[in-house]
């Protein structure tokens, strides 16, 4: 794993200012998150860094990529820009090696872990006769076992930490039939996060770390949507990443408000940090006809 700077998030229609107003700062912790090089990652770490947060971002793209916008390097500067302090690495959340470095560096750096965000997600829709199997495989390594090892790996410094949080982005366990029928191979990887969601947060109970999985109501503009068929057209009828990195922070900020072991919505954060109008968030579509997203 090397040293690298990372960024970027996908174009999109400047949005109005932000109705949520933080009650609570993350100035000062340290957070390591998987990916974060664009996307709501990268707009959860700006958010976090504008507090002056300390934020470690492992991720795989060192080099520009052709159809990705921004590297770990790039993100790393934004976060500067913003305020926080950051260490970008290239690395792979699959590679035990790497996910271990990663985590001795931010201790080395910053001294401790507060907060891990399992950001890192593939993403296949294909149903079962369609999707092939390395496609299955990356999504469990990287949905599943990536988001496992890290929160494993960070586990000790997490309990050393006054404000230690495990933040999934990961869905409700919705057990209704209908998702697993429509993209077997997707529902299993996410339900895999957020079943880590749902059994670390039993086993640090005692533990004074919290564990919860952030999941948007409506789609979210994303390379990964924009990449799929018909994407362009898609998010025009999504929201920002800054609603999730927005509900993020407030999770993540809350003096132990929040609990362990739930599954919020992005909307649902939100309106108990006092929010009650989304309309900013969204990229033009009125609410009304906005896309909601999966598994709810």
């Amino acid at each position: 794993m090397t040293p690298s700077n990372d960024a970027s998030s996908v174009s999109a229609p400047v949005q109005a200012q932000s109705p949520y107003r933080a009650s609570g700062s993350l100035k000062g912790r340290t957070i390591i998150m998987s990916g974060g090089s664009r996307g709501i990652g990268l707009a959860i770490a700006t958010r976090a860094a504008r507090d002056g947060a300390n934020i470690v971002l492992m991720a795989k793209t060192g080099e520009p990529h052709p159809k990705l916008e921004g590297t770990v390097f790039t993100a790393a500067d934004q976060l500067l820009a913003a305020g926080g302090q950051a260490l970008p690495l290239v690395g792979d959340v699959r590679n035990d090696a790497d996910v271990a470095a990663a985590v001795n560096a931010a201790v080395e750096r910053f001294g401790g872990i507060d907060v891990v965000i399992n950001n890192a997600s593939a993403i296949d829709l294909s149903r079962t006769d369609a999707v092939d199997m390395k496609r299955y495989d990356l999504m469990q390594d990287i949905n599943v076992r990536g988001t496992f090892l890290l929160s494993k790996l960070a586990l000790p410094f997490l309990r050393e930490s006054r404000h230690g949080h495990i933040l999934t982005l990961s869905p409700p366990l919705n057990l209704d039939p209908k998702w697993a029928g429509m993209h077997l191979a997707y529902t299993m990887a996410k339900y895999g996060m957020s079943l880590t969601t749902l059994g670390l947060a039993e086993e640090l109970k005692n533990d004074g770390v919290q564990v919860n999985s952030l999941w948007p109501c409506t789609l979210i503009d994303t390379a990964a949507i924009r990449n799929m068929p018909g994407g362009d057209r898609m998010v025009q009828a999504a929201r920002g990443p800054e609603i999730m990195a927005d509900a993020a922070h407030a999770l993540l900020a809350a003096s132990g408000g929040y609990g362990s072991g739930n599954f919020y919505t992005d909307e649902e954060v939100l309106r108990a940090a006092g929010v009650s109008d989304f309309a900013a968030y969204s990229l033009g579509a009125p609410e009304d006809r906005l896309v909601p997203d999966i598994f709810l």
